[in-house]
């Protein structure tokens, strides 16, 4: 297993600049952003795909690096409500698959998106309530007319591709816990999978090493990203928490670096559920620690995650 780094943290920088910051810090691969709400600073489909010398000399600038592509990134909404923004991302994610085929890549990240409550909605509506009844019928209509036959396609558009899809499980979109994973996967086919990204899986309460369990095979791309949870102003409000992400004092819960939310103890229980199901590719660092300083953050989170990788596949027994 080796630790990666999503680059849209440097997206101020040059590709080259990004590379040799995240090298330094002592990671191995890269995961880039290619547009939608990451962006493509570092990464533009359209331009690589239609030019070759920009193909050329993107490939040689990550040869050059040292490090590895984990996976091309273009988090999303495509099934958004607005036609213009759902067409835009529909388009950036096809392109993204397309490049990734082309990189030889295997993974594609992003949401399942959220449509709106019903065809004349120009808004999306998350929907997780099961009354009053406007709700379910709502979800029912989402699922069934517009997120199962989207995806359908796209999964075997990306098959076509030799890409796997992976949604990070995301809280807003329709895919957001294991259910709702697991029910999207059974109906479009195994090619979709997981983004594990256990931050937005903390403060829904939910146990991420329970779940690496019952995802198993069909978790594809892991961030490392952490939650800390404000007991204080959970205890008032829930963890449901519209307030700005800038107020970090009034908000029931806060992204963390790597170890600040949960200490190493828990990210070596983490990695080590991630090896019984045999997952060996990357942990990718997301930061969006608002208390701490990028460098600072991207350090203490390599520091923290050095310490729990582990080199042992399952079935390596120096007895056997």
């Amino acid at each position: 297993m080796k630790i990666g780094c999503f680059s849209v943290l440097f997206s101020d920088k040059s590709l080259k600049e990004a590379l040799k910051i995240i090298k330094d810090i002592g990671c191995e691969m890269v995961e880039l952003g290619t547009g939608n709400y990451p962006g493509n600073a570092h990464c533009n489909p359209e331009i690589l795909l239609n030019n070759s010398n920009a193909f050329e000399e993107f490939k040689e600038t990550i040869k050059n690096s040292g490090l590895e592509l984990s996976a091309l990134s273009c988090h999303g909404n495509p099934v958004h409500p607005n036609s213009k923004i759902a067409e835009e991302h529909q388009k950036v994610h096809r392109q993204t698959v397309e490049l990734a085929s082309k990189l030889g890549i295997d993974t594609v990240v992003g949401f399942s998106g959220c449509p709106g409550a019903n065809k004349e909605a120009t808004v999306p509506s998350w929907n997780i309530i099961a009354w009053p009844p406007d709700y379910l019928e709502s979800l029912k209509w989402q699922w069934e007319e517009v997120l199962i036959p989207f995806w359908s396609k796209e999964s075997k558009f990306a098959e076509d591709h030799n890409v796997k899809i992976a949604f990070e499980l995301h809280p807003g979109f329709c895919v957001y816990n294991t259910e709702t994973m697991l029910k999207l996967r059974e109906a479009t086919g195994k090619n979709i999978g997981a983004n594990f990204d256990p931050s937005h899986l903390f403060w829904q309460n939910m146990d991420p090493l329970k779940m690496v369990r019952k995802l198993s095979d069909c978790i594809f791309h892991v961030h490392a990203k952490d939650c800390k949870i404000d007991p204080s102003n959970t205890a008032l409000n829930g963890c449901n928490d519209a307030t700005p992400y800038g107020d970090e004092i009034h908000r029931s819960w806060i992204f963390r670096t790597v170890g600040y939310g949960h200490d190493v103890s828990w990210w070596k229980n983490f990695v080590s559920e991630l090896r019984l199901i045999e997952y060996d590719k990357v942990l990718s660092i997301e930061h969006e620690d608002s208390l701490m300083a990028m460098d600072e953050g991207l350090t203490k989170a390599f520091t923290c995650l050095k310490e729990a990788v582990i080199s042992r596949k399952p079935g390596d027994l120096y007895w056997a």
